[in-house]
C-alpha cells in the first residue's frame, strides 16, 4: 500500500520494500528499497531540481540526505505526466522512517517550491509477528 501526500499539484507516493538478500541483522544492516511515484496534477510543467531526506532509525539516530536530482535526474515532469524511480536506505536497525522534500521548478515562471514526500515506515517483516 502507497503512502501518498499533495502539494501544489505534485503528488508523491511512496512503496517500501525489505530487502532480506541485501542486509544482514548479525552486523546491523537492514536494507530497504523505495518506489518513488511523482505526478504532476498540475497545470504547470515542473522540473525535480534537489531532494531533501531526514531519516529516522528505531534507535534513536537521525540522518540527513539532500543532493541534486533523483538517481542522477532532474526529470521534467508535463501537467499530467509522472515519473517513478526506485532507490534504497539502509538502517542500523530493522526498523525506522522517512521522509523529506523535493525542490521543484515551476518551468513557466522559474518559481521554486517543495514537494513534500509523505513520511513512510521501513520495517522488517519479521518484526510485525
Amino acid at each position: 500500500m502507497a503512502t501518498t501526500i499533495i502539494t501544489d499539484g505534485v503528488k508523491v507516493s511512496v512503496e517500501t520494500q525489505y530487502q532480506p538478500e541485501y542486509s544482514n541483522p548479525a552486523s546491523e544492516h537492514y536494507m530497504f528499497a523505495y518506489k518513488i511515484h511523482i505526478e504532476n496534477l498540475s497545470e504547470y510543467t515542473v522540473q525535480l531540481m534537489r531532494r531533501h531526506w531526514d531519516i529516522f532509525d528505531s534507535n534513536g539516530t537521525h540522518r540527513e540526505v539532500e543532493g541534486e536530482g533523483v538517481v542522477g535526474l532532474q526529470p521534467i515532469i508535463e501537467p499530467g505526466q509522472s515519473h517513478e524511480y526506485i532507490s534504497g536506505c539502509n538502517l542500523k536497525t530493522d526498523m525506522g522512517s522517512m521522509k523529506g522534500q523535493y525542490q521543484m521548478l515551476r518551468l513557466l515562471d522559474n518559481t521554486l517550491f517543495d514537494a513534500h514526500i509523505p513520511e513512510f515506515y521501513l520495517v522488517a517483516p519479521f518484526k510485525m509477528n
